[in-house]
């Protein structure tokens, strides 16, 4: 049996920060109405009904600019970056040319478009344009790192991330997020500097906190351990992916999958959870369990997981040697992600079965 493809999952360290009720898309002209109720949509993963509020918004007179950002952030979700780009550069037109905080928040989204539409130098110029205005700006020195390290400039990138953590040192996360970026660049050994910086720091740890950088050290029989007292105190999603982890890692995939189908017994919406599972039951060899998981987080349409739980679908299919439906969606899938050499790899095996 051929081994299944884990997909590194890109962390921009951005956040939607979305703390609207779901909501319909209807609305009076009054205020923000349609805004609000786009927002909701897109809350809910409901991007073509958030475009459909937020061309209503537009129609009733409400705020362009946010109108239209929040257009940029529903085509992202559905992955039209072209058409994401092309609406948050109308949003940006759309200012009165003093900048204030919206500005600077859609050029994060702009670029955050333009890299996933490929277009890294475009993204790079954004990334500057946020740096010219505000040099101490940590989170764009981190992105514009992560830039650097795809264009092949290690040495722009580390300086990038020092300069992260030198204006945010007390940003547990962005050590963290540094480390996920170089060892997707094949860089993990710097990435460890990263975390033993956080650790040199004089600052008392919390268990989480220290399970965490534990884990992105190896050490996972020390995250295991500080991960499970910290889940005395709170059992968050990222916990307990992180908990199952260190579990699959020190061998225990069975334990793992339970922290997983436990977790889900409670919180029915969480695409990382449900990617992970569907990894654990490959490795175990129960592929209809591993297919059925990722159908379930596919169906929650989450940006930040939908690529890996495509893929990982197709590769559940090819297991349970339906090669031809694994092709159609590998096909399916390199419609949506050109760029993949290893699925185009996948889809000429597919094609020869």
């Amino acid at each position: 049996m051929r081994r299944s493809f884990r997909l590194k999952v890109t962390v921009s360290g951005l956040s939607l920060l979305l703390a609207f009720a779901i909501g319909g898309c209807s609305g009076t002209n009054a205020g923000r109405t349609n805004i609000n109720m786009g927002m909701d949509a897109i809350e809910a993963h409901d991007y073509a009904g958030a475009l459909s509020c937020f061309s209503n918004a537009v129609s009733a007179g409400e705020d362009t600019r946010l109108a239209y950002r929040g257009m940029g952030i529903a085509y992202m979700g559905q992955g039209a970056y072209d058409s994401a780009i092309a609406s948050f550069e109308t949003a940006l037109k759309s200012s009165n040319g003093l900048v204030k905080k919206v500005d600077y928040d859609i050029n994060y989204y702009l670029a955050m478009a333009q890299y996933k539409s490929g277009d890294l130098d475009k993204a790079m110029e954004t990334y500057n344009a946020i740096l010219a205005l505000d040099e101490k700006a940590a989170q764009a020195h981190y992105l514009r790192g992560r830039i650097e390290l795809l264009k092949n400039d290690k040495a722009a990138a580390l300086s990038d991330f020092d300069r992260a953590v030198e204006l945010e040192p007390g940003d547990n996360d962005l050590y963290i997020y540094i480390f996920r970026a170089l060892d997707e660049a094949g860089s993990a050994a710097d990435g460890e500097v990263y975390i033993n910086k956080a650790l040199g720091r004089k600052t008392k740890l919390s268990d989480y906190q220290s399970g965490m950088y534990s884990y992105y050290l190896g050490k996972y029989d020390e995250a295991r351990n500080f991960l499970e007292s910290a889940r005395d105190e709170e059992e968050t999603a990222e916990l307990i992916l992180y908990l199952g982890k260190s579990y699959e890692a020190l061998g225990d995939t069975n334990y793992a999958a339970t922290l997983y189908t436990g977790y889900l017994e409670k919180d029915q919406n969480n695409a990382a959870i449900y990617n992970e599972l569907g990894l654990v039951y490959l490795k175990q060899e129960e592929y209809r369990k591993a297919l059925t998981v990722f159908e379930n987080g596919l169906a929650l349409n989450d940006p930040a997981y939908s690529q890996s739980l495509m893929f990982n679908e197709a590769v559940a299919y090819e297991y349970l040697l339906d090669f031809k439906k694994a092709g159609v969606l590998i096909k399916e899938y390199l419609d949506m992600y050109p760029d993949d050499e290893e699925a185009q790899r996948e889809y000429i095996f597919l094609s020869t079965r």
